[in-house]
């Protein structure tokens, strides 16, 4: 789970915050959905399927109760915090992002900056609103929903960069450097789960369920909780990740990471039912603005992940996903589509981790004022698991939902 210096730099924020600083900068998202889903138990509530919701969710839902706080400690000094809400699968309240940020003031041309706590590596273009949420789609891509669930930085990030404007350039770049811990059980949920779409943010203090698959019940297994608790720490490594900006003109943005928390899969921690993944992937994302009103967003993510005892399991992930989006007046209207897929590379027989699908999200928002939208969202997927036979399911399922949104600033 969250390590003890992230709980005294939690703490810290906390105190800070509610301390009343008059530089405190708080933003807040309320969203309330009503969802029209099908007949197949969401993954939430240990199912096969893989949207967040499903047809228990045809009643009001608490979607997005986000806190979103900036505390300026000193004239390079902040806190940063966001603190989540959820009432699904159970009501939940826990920190999704707390840091201190260290930006000193420079005359060079060049800027820096450092964050030491928890938060997410910035490979999305997707989720650029308050408290990593999406301005396009409710429902996020196969890519970044798996972030949001299995992917936390809880450590040091070092970013460099070069502005365009301070360089008479119409070329501006960052570079990004981190080290971290606690992201060991990262690929846990690929393997005996899949890709899944929804816009849930797993909590610091929270574990997310999946299927009772079969593979669990046997002696090499045994010791794997029916859950992942994505952030804790199992084998005492530090893992790493580096990055590349590249911005030009205000028109192109380009994203790309390397990954890899330097798991020892052959660390295990009975106690918590969490094994070590080794878990390394290559993240790229564009977005391109066609022209003031219309952009192209795009993702790729590919990588490889590995646990247990020589290769007890062995497989390697890939993600695409390509969005069109446009903004006209206070409409806003966006179409997206996902591809994902799981190789099974391992001779493990009784464990099959093979799995692949697609999907389409088609939203509409609308804004009815400054701080009220309104939108609706209609998705469709198919989806191909391969452990699901051994569990009494189709291999195979198509799901489909619809939804009614209704957010609101603070």
């Amino acid at each position: 789970m969250i390590t003890n210096n992230l709980l005294k730099l939690t703490l810290l924020c906390c105190i800070v915050f509610f301390s009343g600083a008059l530089s405190a900068q708080v933003k807040g998202l309320i969203q309330v959905r009503a969802v029209q889903g099908d007949d197949t138990l969401s993954f939430q509530e240990g199912g096969i399927g893989l949207y967040r919701h499903d047809a228990k969710s045809d009643e009001l839902i608490l979607s997005q109760g986000i806190l979103d706080f900036n505390v300026d400690l000193a004239s390079s000094w902040s806190a940063h915090g966001v603190l989540n809400i959820n009432q699904d699968p159970d009501v939940a309240l826990g920190l999704t992002q707390a840091y201190i940020k260290y930006q000193p003031l420079s005359n060079s041309n060049y800027k820096w900056h450092v964050r030491v706590g928890g938060f997410y590596p910035l490979m999305s273009l997707e989720n650029p609103d308050i408290g990593w949420t999406s301005p396009y789609n409710y429902t996020n891509s196969a890519i970044n929903s798996w972030i949001g669930e299995e992917l936390r930085t809880v450590g040091v990030e070092v970013t460099i960069k070069r502005p365009a404007k301070r360089f008479n350039s119409a070329h501006g770049f960052s570079v990004i450097g981190a080290t971290f811990k606690g992201n060991d059980p990262a690929g846990t949920l690929l393997a005996w789960r899949g890709f899944a779409l929804h816009d849930r943010q797993t909590t610091f203090n929270e574990g997310v369920r999946f299927a009772p698959i079969a593979a669990l019940n046997e002696s090499q297994l045994r010791w794997q909780a029916n859950q992942v608790l994505p952030f804790e720490e199992v084998d005492g490594r530090f893992g790493y990740y580096v990055g590349m900006h590249w911005d030009y003109l205000k028109q192109s943005q380009f994203r790309i990471y390397y990954y890899d928390n330097n798991g020892d899969p052959t660390k295990l921690n009975i106690s918590s039912g969490q094994y070590a993944w080794d878990t390394r992937f290559t993240s790229a994302a564009w977005l391109y603005k066609l022209n003031k009103k219309t952009r192209l967003i795009a993702q790729v993510l590919s990588g490889k992940t590995e646990m247990g005892y020589n290769a007890l399991i062995d497989n390697t992930y890939y993600s695409h996903y390509l969005m069109m989006s446009h903004k006209e007046g206070k409409h806003r209207v966006s179409l997206r589509y996902d591809y994902f897929k799981v190789t099974d590379n391992d001779t493990t027989v009784f464990d099959p981790n093979g799995s692949h699908g697609e999907g389409i999200t088609a939203t509409w928002r609308y804004q009815l004022s400054e701080k009220l939208q309104i939108g609706v969202e209609g998705a469709t997927l198919k989806s191909v698991v391969e452990n699901r036979a051994a569990i009494g399911f189709k291999q195979s399922i198509s799901q489909q939902q619809v939804m009614l949104n209704m957010q609101w600033k603070l």
